[in-house]
């Protein structure tokens, strides 16, 4: 794109209903907050456990600044692995029940890690359709050849797998934008059979699915043997922020001396890793927010089905009620945010074209009424 061409280009995403801008908040993260001025019930954020605002959390961040500082200084093999991010390092590798893991700063940062560190150039890559863009910006900046399968469709997979030539499959565990779960076990079993990595990004899993909250490959029983490299968040479920590359010995120690967007960047603040130790902890210990989020998201259902209101099959806090057209999700969200219920819109490049959808997400700290009040804005919006 040209200098004098950038008005224009902007003028026409606005003219599309793809027009992106920003709402400023002023309050903390939770079942209500302050935007642009107003109080509304937010039902956009991944804050899933309503673990971002927490007590415990918020002191454990101040106590690590005050032992700390606010800052690492520098990137991790410098000086700037600092004892809190090694704890916690400890402590998510236990928790997933695998042998190492390795912060990162961000999940975008893990994945383009982890694929450019496992991935030669010209190797193979195989990604779900509906992938995050950082697992498939991961694999057109380590140079592979990328094929996309349709979203969830093992058959074709099977057909460009061949053994015996270097291949990685990346996935997502819960997808971001329609809620539902990836094929895990049959995933994991073709991996194995043509002696591909297997890469899971469970950014919205971990901390929701599983017996303890350890995730989505705990909710399928899949151990480190059937799924080599699990990439998690700390910013969505924990409240907080980083992400996190857990597996074996062998391939943390490669991703620590290999993986570029580890090696060169800096650390993140030791305060913040004293603060999401202290999240894992109540996603542990507070096993109560899983089984209320889990009802809040089955009452939301039976509701939607009720007023008729076309939900996509998702068993997860990722709620979407597609409208199709991006017009019609733009002028949703503007009403429901005058009602009193912040819903973001979600349109291509995002999600398909012809797929605009309102993207609801439900957390452990909404309560029913709050949750029966969106449902009757909502039927209203239908009608």
């Amino acid at each position: 794109m040209r200098v004098t061409e950038l008005s224009a280009a902007l003028a026409a995403r606005r003219a599309a209903g793809l027009y992106r801008h920003r709402h400023v908040l002023d309050s903390p993260q939770g079942a209500e907050v302050v935007v642009d001025g107003r109080r509304v019930v937010n039902f956009c954020s991944n804050d899933y456990l309503g673990l971002a605002n927490h007590p415990e959390v918020v002191a454990a961040w101040r106590r690590g600044a005050e032992a700390y500082g606010v800052g690492s200084g520098a990137s991790h093999l410098v000086c700037g692995h600092l004892r809190p991010h090694h704890a916690l390092e400890e402590e998510l590798a236990a928790f997933t029940g695998r042998d190492r893991a390795l912060v990162f700063s961000t999940g975008y940062q893990a994945n383009l890690g982890v694929i450019g560190a496992l991935v030669t150039r010209g190797g193979r890559v195989f990604e779900d359709r509906l992938n995050h863009a950082s697992l498939l910006d991961g694999a057109r900046l380590a140079g592979a050849r990328l094929r996309r399968y349709p979203h969830g469709d093992l058959k074709v997979l099977e057909r460009w797998l061949s053994r015996g030539e270097e291949a990685l499959i990346a996935t997502d565990a819960v997808f971001s934008m329609d809620g539902d779960l990836a094929p895990l076990p049959q995933l994991a079993e073709l991996a194995r059979r043509h002696d591909a990595w297997l890469h899971v990004d469970d950014a919205h899993g971990f901390g929701v699915l599983g017996e303890t909250g350890a995730g989505t490959l705990s909710h399928f029983g899949l151990d480190q043997t059937q799924v080599p490299v699990l990439m998690a968040t700390l910013g969505k479920a924990l409240g907080v922020f980083g992400a996190f590359v857990a597996g074996s010995d062998d391939l943390i120690e490669w991703l620590l001396q290999s993986a570029r967007t580890y090696i060169y960047t800096t650390a993140l603040p030791p305060a913040l890793a004293e603060a999401a130790r202290a999240a894992r902890r109540l996603v542990q210990d507070e096993d109560w927010r899983r089984r209320h989020l889990q009802a809040l998201t089955a009452r939301f259902r039976r509701g939607a089905e009720r007023f008729g209101l076309p939900l996509l099959p998702s068993p997860t806090p990722i709620q979407p009620l597609i409208v199709g057209d991006n017009a019609r999700a733009l002028r949703w969200s503007r009403r429901l945010l005058e009602r009193g219920y912040w819903v973001a819109p979600i349109r291509p490049p995002t999600v398909p074209a012809g797929s605009a959808r309102l993207r609801i997400t439900l957390s452990a700290a909404h309560s029913e009424e709050q949750v029966d009040g969106l449902l009757a804005a909502l039927a209203e919006l239908a009608a």
